[in-house]
């Protein structure tokens, strides 16, 4: 738990904005107006729930608009409060700014526990929550462009968007209001994965960097690498099946909220994914060590240390113990701004929340560009693609006919390289080397600069000077 002398999570991205912009020459005045969040709106409604009216409050906070439309998830949770919004509102336009997606940052939540409803109950809450916003413009493909976060997903984004069109009716691109919908109702493929499928290209990107690698204590690649998840939902989820199934890492335990899972052989990310959607709990998995106290798992000794819950998890009373070399945050603020200090003093190393888990934004931003273009990636060009490269296959056979040699094509080779490039492919194409580029960024100042100490103050520097040079050329 997180001792009261502790920052809280928008103090914490307060001192790590005041550590970096320390480090750069901003203009006066500038500093502070990319600091500061420009509105947060505070609605409290009503909705007739088992026979009386129940009152919920909800926010939605607008930190910069640099850049529009702002972009940033909607949460579902009873820690909700307007701080807390605008922190991740905050970490947003960082994000953005990062990984070079044209937004500025938001962020909204309702204070609310989704368990304690039934799906017909929360379609209610959620309309009633989007038409207070949409009719604010709050929501809006234009100017407020909302996604899935924790305790939301695509059913909500779907709910959202009719909503948005119910409203607005002759809006063409009503559908590009949000992002993370279902595929079949104006979503992308890869879009469920991505925050997760991001986590494992950061982590490709770190394992590139060798000057990286030296200073987090790592060698080799990243196949057997030991590594514990914090939360299974859908970050923790994809990160730790595509890491174990692709990669060869060993997932060694799986921290949930009632309790932790431990094999050192490394664990089932599937079976244990497949268990909890059954069980709706950790408990009672056959194939490994159940541990009650699922936190001091955070302190097993791993290579690569993944929470990807709740923020504050690794705080002040528990970082002296964290014997992970390399930490990624695959959650919004994991790490406190204290932990972070004892950390970074310990050499551990950690992959901020900032680039790590932006896999979400940049497929999001696929998302919306589909939608306001009306057409799916590869439509065009797929067939097009297959038939250019079939020329190739069948020069290549004619040739090794007409000469006699008898050669053949390897197998699996001729169906890989006829396969034309698809919305998911394209996708994951387009999130690796966004995921690329930006850590090269990042890691351009690390190594570069001798007051450049850690991974995290060197993302701040980056998005913040893309933020400053957008202002300065509105003429801010």
């Amino acid at each position: 738990m997180q001792s009261s002398n502790e920052p809280s999570f928008r103090e914490s991205v307060d001192i790590m904005f005041n550590r970096a912009v320390a480090l750069m020459d901003l203009p006066p005045g500038l500093e502070e107006k990319i600091r500061v969040c420009n509105a947060t709106y505070t609605v409290r409604f009503g909705v007739r729930l088992r026979g009386k009216i129940q009152t919920f409050t909800g926010y939605r906070s607008v930190h910069s608009e640099h850049m529009e439309p702002v972009k940033g998830g909607i949460r579902y949770s009873l820690g909700v409060n307007q701080d807390e919004v605008e922190a991740l509102a905050a970490l947003m336009t960082y994000k953005c700014s990062l990984v070079e997606a044209p937004f500025g940052g938001s962020k909204g939540g309702l204070c609310i526990d989704p368990r304690e409803y039934d799906e017909h109950e929360l379609e209610l809450i959620t309309r009633r929550f989007a038409y207070e916003l949409i009719k604010r413009d709050m929501i809006n493909p234009a100017q407020n462009v909302p996604a899935p976060d924790m305790g939301t997903g695509e059913r909500e984004m779907a709910w959202i968007a009719d909503q948005y069109k119910r409203m607005n009716t002759t809006d063409i691109n009503g559908v590009a209001c949000v992002t993370g919908k279902p595929t079949n109702a104006g979503g992308i493929q890869g879009r469920t994965e991505a925050t997760g499928r991001g986590v494992q290209y950061a982590l490709h990107a770190f394992f590139r960097d060798k000057q990286g690698m030296e200073k987090a204590g790592l060698t080799g690649k990243l196949k057997d690498k030991r590594v514990v998840v914090q939360g299974l939902g859908n970050v923790g989820y994809h990160a730790a099946k595509f890491l174990s199934e692709e990669d060869g890492c060993k997932i060694t335990a799986i921290i949930e909220r009632d309790g932790a899972l431990h094999d050192e052989n490394g664990l089932d990310v599937q079976a244990v994914y497949d268990w909890i959607g059954k069980h709706g709990t950790i408990t009672g998995y056959p194939d490994s060590k159940m541990e009650e106290n699922g936190a001091k798992l955070l302190e097993l000794d791993c290579d690569i240390l993944i929470p990807a819950a709740l923020e504050g998890v690794i705080n002040l009373s528990n970082a002296e113990r964290i014997k992970a070399p390399l930490i990624i945050e695959a959650a919004n603020g994991p790490v406190t701004a204290g932990a972070d200090e004892i950390l970074r003093d310990k050499g551990c190393v950690i992959i901020p929340d900032m680039y790590a888990n932006a896999g979400g934004v940049t497929v999001s931003y696929f998302e919306w560009v589909k939608n306001l273009s009306h057409i799916r990636f590869g439509r065009m060009q797929r067939r097009q693609e297959e038939s250019r490269h079939q020329l190739v296959v069948d020069e290549l056979e004619r040739l090794s006919a007409d000469s006699g040699i008898g050669w053949e094509l390897s197998p699996n080779f001729k169906e890989k390289y006829l396969r034309g490039a698809g919305e998911l492919e394209l996708v994951r194409s387009g999130l690796d080397d966004t995921m690329s580029t930006a850590y090269q960024s990042m890691a351009d100042v690390w190594h570069g600069r001798d007051d450049v100490k850690d991974l995290r103050t060197a993302a701040y520097l980056v998005s913040i000077d893309k933020v400053a040079a957008s202002y300065r050329a509105k003429g801010l």
